[in-house]
């Protein structure tokens, strides 16, 4: 028989998740992988071989589970996750923007048998399936039977246990996609209890358009809709955030699941290419209006580029004075010569505040191990420290609850998301009053400050301001309807 660790963390204010009020003088006490007892000091028998944690002036929570994460292209080269447990994250759910392992159910069996620090789910991606079935001919309409074809990969992948389907709509794989062949994947993924999540197809001026699609595929295909880190991403549409809102209440009220997720910055990362809606990418009447569109040149921040390294972390502005050429020039220069990542600030903080504001609305980062963008090491410390003790949008309780039990009802997480007898011990211990990001446009990689444990599945993986090496994680399923 396992002889199992007891840990109690005792004295921290503890915030469950929930969105109650927080318990002040606290006792968790841990057995294994799960939560044993939870209540105030004194009134919690705590066993006298068990580990205790003095946590007097921190706060304890569920660990965050982070709705939009990319960390699966670095958990090779860090299985600890550094990046990811230094914030608090516990769970991510990988398989974003149409794109994700494949097959499914192979992927999962590799992290049962050589797990990483942290809880993984994935999605299946749009994108990957209809480059399976059509290669490198996907700048078209499926067939019907292409579109047969990527439903039976949908299916497989859900009965595997993705948890639903993705798109990235905007990108070049899934732009050419009919609405109805997404309603016909949809489908296939209702079919099992998945969801829709979607980086719909435009985030800019045709914002309403796209955020009506989506509505539609979920009421079509009878299945929860979820919009990928919703944002106005154009001058056009700067300052509606209300009206979008108002858009996705409509719809909720008229019986429609609808959430959505929404990382905390004014800047977003991409590759340069989607600037160009029209992908008329040589044409310099469309780029100069794309450029115009995210506020102009000096918004935008060349990040990654093979073909120039030179231009990295500088912004377009920059770059073209010291190339003698135009920005419209040096846009199709980049193009040519391969493309490049971006970072462009082009949302306002005031639609970011009306997002974070809703009920619906989760924290995620859409970054993770080994990001360029700050997302990827600094959102859930920049959302409490900024948001909640600097600019006081959300009470703490609120903000940890979009962190945690929102993310996980979304994602059908029974065991997780909240701090209770019999759920699994994904915990953080943070300090309220100094948890803030370090990570910055520049030193993108920068881990955050104020994080003090963070536990997985009862294991500690981040300690005093480091990982401990630990690799806990698993990787979860999808849970039967």
């Amino acid at each position: 028989m396992l002889n199992l660790i007891t840990i109690v963390i005792l004295g921290a204010t503890l915030i469950d998740g929930s969105g109650r009020a927080p318990l002040r003088d606290s006792a968790v006490i841990i057995r294994g992988d799960s939560i044993v007892a939870v209540g105030r000091r004194g009134q919690v028998k705590i066993p006298r071989d068990a580990r205790v944690i003095d946590a007097r002036g921190m706060v304890v929570s569920p660990g965050f589970i982070d709705a939009h994460n990319h960390s699966d292209r670095g958990f090779t080269t860090d299985p600890s996750a550094a990046s990811q447990v230094s914030q608090g994250i516990t769970t991510v759910v990988i398989g974003q923007d149409g794109g994700s392992p494949f097959p499914v159910g192979e992927y999962l069996a590799r992290l049962d048998q050589n797990p990483i620090a942290l809880n993984v789910l994935t999605f299946v991606g749009h994108a990957t399936v209809r480059s399976r079935v059509m290669g490198q001919d996907t700048n078209r309409r499926a067939t019907p039977a292409e579109v047969e074809k990527m439903k039976q990969m949908v299916e497989q992948a859900m009965r595997d246990g993705a948890i639903g389907l993705s798109s990235g709509l905007e990108y070049e794989t899934g732009k050419p996609a009919s609405t109805d062949e997404m309603i016909a994947l949809a489908r296939a993924a209702s079919a099992f209890g998945g969801i829709y999540i979607s980086h719909i197809r435009d985030e800019a001026d045709k914002t309403f358009e796209a955020l009506n699609e989506a509505i539609q595929i979920g009421r079509e295909a009878r299945l929860p809709v979820q919009i990928s880190h919703i944002k106005l991403g154009s001058v056009a549409v700067w300052g509606r955030a209300g009206e979008a809102v108002a858009l996705i209440n409509k719809a909720r009220a008229g019986g429609q699941d609808i959430t959505a997720d929404c990382y905390p910055y004014d800047a977003w990362s991409s590759t340069i290419r989607v600037l160009i809606p029209s992908g008329r990418h040589d044409d310099p009447a469309d780029v100069a209006r794309g450029l115009a569109d995210v506020g102009g040149p000096a918004n935008i921040t060349i990040v990654s580029c093979s073909a120039h390294p030179d231009y990295e972390f500088k912004n377009m502005e920059e770059i073209s004075k010291r190339e003698g050429i135009t920005p419209v020039e040096l846009y199709m220069r980049i193009v040519r010569d391969g493309g490049a990542g971006v970072v462009c600030h082009s949302m306002k903080d005031s639609d970011i505040s009306t997002f974070y504001r809703q009920p619906w609305v989760m924290v995620s980062s859409d970054g993770g191990i080994g990001s360029r963008h700050p997302r990827g090491a600094g959102s859930y410390p920049r959302v409490l420290g900024r948001y909640v003790r600097e600019l006081r949008w959300l009470t703490l309780p609120e903000a940890i609850r979009k962190m945690t039990s929102l993310p996980a009802q979304r994602f059908k997480l029974k065991d997780r998301g909240l701090i209770r007898a019999g759920f699994k011990a994904d915990l953080v211990v943070f300090d309220a009053r100094s948890i803030i990001d370090r990570a910055t446009f520049q030193q993108p990689q920068l881990t955050s400050e104020g994080v003090q444990r963070v536990f997985v599945n009862g294991v500690e993986v981040w300690s005093d301001g480091k990982v401990t090496g630990e690799r806990p994680g698993q990787a979860l399923r999808r849970s039967e309807k």
